[in-house]
């Protein structure tokens, strides 16, 4: 029987851990792959404070290895059902079921696909949904990247350094992220023989090859016209959808599939709480999810004195 159940070894997820094991709280963390979540496969982080740069997968270490050493348990395993109605909340895994007083879903959310035909057929064979993870394979190669955020630009930055040449494409003119990262970006796409290359107002269609991926269909969404470029892979970076499957019926969610909580990240189910890029509102960057972490936790911990 844990006090504090955290699905999720994300910032959010690690640091609900550090303040509830501070607080002498039994803790167990259930994290399906790697903690650090998207931090971990995240190459480079500029706007975290106290690092002026730091690799995602260096700063995940970090905030793991300070919750271990105030006693954290964690377990692999991918959660396959909830049980949380009752007084002891239940989470399923493939590893078995664990019983806690209360659960904090630091959930985060996986890659969005680019759904074209192809995409299951050429998973792992030149589809990519993370650049720090893949970008080595293709060295001296040709490569589109594919989105208008924070991601697909840190993508575009990272690969530019690998590849021999890096499409970036758009279904948009402008972009959603930081202003020093389109700068960075645009700057690129104006130097001598340039190396990246902005496709505006287009999508891919669909991608062609022989058994690994060799070029895409990209259309123009202004004038309707196709065209086919010659790449060697292709770096998906459209955004995330929430892990809210299992709680459908269960949480309150809004329209994205984000969990609905109040400014205690409380849900709508006692003892349950929310933090971190699953929660609706969420802004989506690491120190806001390691804010709402902490707050989780000690709204957690004084729930559970006062009971």
């Amino acid at each position: 029987m844990y006090d504090i159940i955290i699905v999720g070894g994300g910032p959010a997820g690690m640091t609900a851990a550090i303040y509830a094991l501070r607080a002498r709280k039994k803790v167990l963390m259930i994290e399906k792959l790697v903690v650090g979540g998207q931090v971990a496969i995240t190459s480079l982080i500029e706007n975290y404070p106290g690092f002026e740069s730091i690799t995602g997968q260096d700063l995940s270490e970090k905030m793991f290895a300070q919750a271990n050493k105030y006693g954290l348990e964690t377990v692999y395993a991918d959660v396959v059902d909830y049980d949380l109605k009752g007084e002891i909340k239940k989470v399923v895994t493939h590893e078995g079921t664990f019983e806690g007083k209360s659960v904090i879903l630091a959930l985060g959310a996986s890659a969005r696909t680019l759904d074209v035909a192809s995409e299951k057929e050429f998973a792992g064979r030149g589809i990519s949904y993370c650049a720090s993870c893949d970008g080595n394979f293709y060295k001296d190669k040709v490569v589109a990247v594919v989105g208008g955020g924070n991601s697909s630009l840190g993508a575009v930055l990272y690969l530019v350094n690998l590849a021999k040449k890096v499409y970036l494409i758009h279904r948009r003119e402008t972009f959603k992220a930081e202003e020093v990262q389109i700068q960075k970006v645009m700057n690129l796409t104006k130097e001598k023989d340039a190396k990246v290359e902005f496709i505006p107002n287009a999508t891919i269609q669909d991608l062609e090859g022989n058994g690994k991926v060799e070029s895409m269909i990209v259309e123009d969404l202004k004038t309707g016209a196709t065209k086919e470029i010659a790449i060697d892979g292709v770096f998906v970076a459209i955004g995330r959808r929430p892990d809210t499957g299992f709680l459908q019926g269960m949480i309150n969610l809004d329209e994205g599939g984000h969990i609905i909580t109040d400014e205690n990240m409380k849900t709508n189910i006692d003892g349950v709480y929310a933090a971190g890029d699953v929660r609706s509102g969420s802004l989506k960057q690491i120190v806001t999810a390691a804010a709402d972490g902490a707050i989780a936790a000690s709204r957690i911990v004084a729930y559970l004195n006062q009971r």
